[in-house]
Protein backbone atom coordinates (compact mmCIF):
# COMPACT_ATOMS: atom_id res chain seq x y z
CA UNK A 1 0.00 0.00 0.00
CA UNK A 2 1.64 3.06 -1.10
CA UNK A 3 1.58 6.51 0.97
CA UNK A 4 -0.80 8.74 -0.11
CA UNK A 5 2.13 11.79 0.37
CA UNK A 6 4.13 10.18 -1.97
CA UNK A 7 1.66 11.70 -4.82
CA UNK A 8 1.94 14.96 -3.71
CA UNK A 9 4.60 17.41 -4.92
CA UNK A 10 6.63 18.70 -2.43
CA UNK A 11 4.93 21.90 -1.85
CA UNK A 12 1.91 19.97 -1.59
CA UNK A 13 3.07 17.71 1.34
CA UNK A 14 4.30 20.81 3.01
CA UNK A 15 1.00 22.39 2.69
CA UNK A 16 -0.87 19.44 4.07
CA UNK A 17 1.90 19.31 7.04
CA UNK A 18 1.15 23.01 7.72
CA UNK A 19 -2.11 22.71 8.29
CA UNK A 20 -1.72 19.72 10.44
CA UNK A 21 0.64 21.37 12.49
CA UNK A 22 -2.06 24.91 13.15
CA UNK A 23 -4.74 22.11 13.82
CA UNK A 24 -2.69 20.54 16.75
CA UNK A 25 -1.83 23.99 17.28
CA UNK A 26 -5.38 25.24 17.75
CA UNK A 27 -6.05 21.86 20.16
CA UNK A 28 -2.95 22.47 22.46
CA UNK A 29 -5.08 26.39 22.48
CA UNK A 30 -8.51 24.97 23.47
CA UNK A 31 -6.72 22.34 25.52
CA UNK A 32 -5.30 25.78 27.61
CA UNK A 33 -8.61 27.07 27.38
CA UNK A 34 -10.15 24.38 28.74
CA UNK A 35 -7.86 23.98 31.74
CA UNK A 36 -8.17 28.28 32.57
CA UNK A 37 -11.65 28.21 32.89
CA UNK A 38 -11.62 25.09 35.06
CA UNK A 39 -8.66 26.26 37.11
CA UNK A 40 -9.51 29.63 37.75
CA UNK A 41 -13.11 28.73 38.53
CA UNK A 42 -11.41 25.82 41.07
CA UNK A 43 -8.97 28.30 42.88
CA UNK A 44 -11.49 31.28 42.74
CA UNK A 45 -15.13 29.82 43.18
CA UNK A 46 -16.74 29.47 46.40
CA UNK A 47 -19.83 28.12 47.64
CA UNK A 48 -21.88 31.97 47.93
CA UNK A 49 -24.10 30.67 45.29
CA UNK A 50 -24.64 31.14 42.14
CA UNK A 51 -23.40 34.68 41.19
CA UNK A 52 -19.42 35.01 42.04
CA UNK A 53 -18.92 38.13 44.44
CA UNK A 54 -16.38 40.65 43.90
CA UNK A 55 -13.44 39.10 45.77
CA UNK A 56 -13.81 35.68 43.39
CA UNK A 57 -14.27 38.05 40.44
CA UNK A 58 -11.03 39.86 41.01
CA UNK A 59 -9.87 36.24 41.78
CA UNK A 60 -10.78 35.02 38.41
CA UNK A 61 -9.28 38.28 36.78
CA UNK A 62 -6.04 37.88 38.18
CA UNK A 63 -6.34 34.15 37.53
CA UNK A 64 -7.46 34.64 33.53
CA UNK A 65 -4.96 37.05 32.65
CA UNK A 66 -2.27 34.60 34.56
CA UNK A 67 -3.61 32.09 31.85
CA UNK A 68 -3.24 34.47 28.58
CA UNK A 69 0.31 35.85 29.64
CA UNK A 70 1.26 32.19 29.20
CA UNK A 71 -1.11 31.41 25.76
CA UNK A 72 0.71 34.57 24.94
CA UNK A 73 3.88 33.14 25.21
CA UNK A 74 3.14 29.23 24.04
CA UNK A 75 1.99 31.05 20.84
CA UNK A 76 5.39 32.56 19.92
CA UNK A 77 7.13 29.66 21.36
CA UNK A 78 4.42 27.16 18.59
CA UNK A 79 4.82 30.26 15.55
CA UNK A 80 8.53 30.25 16.20
CA UNK A 81 8.74 26.21 16.14
CA UNK A 82 6.56 26.39 12.88
CA UNK A 83 8.71 28.94 11.07
CA UNK A 84 11.56 26.42 11.65
CA UNK A 85 9.90 24.14 9.47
Amino acid sequence: MSNPLSQLTPEQRQAVMMQAQNEANQQIMQQMMDQMTKGCFKRCAGVSGDRLDSKEQACMAVCQDRFLDVRAQVTEALQKRQSMH
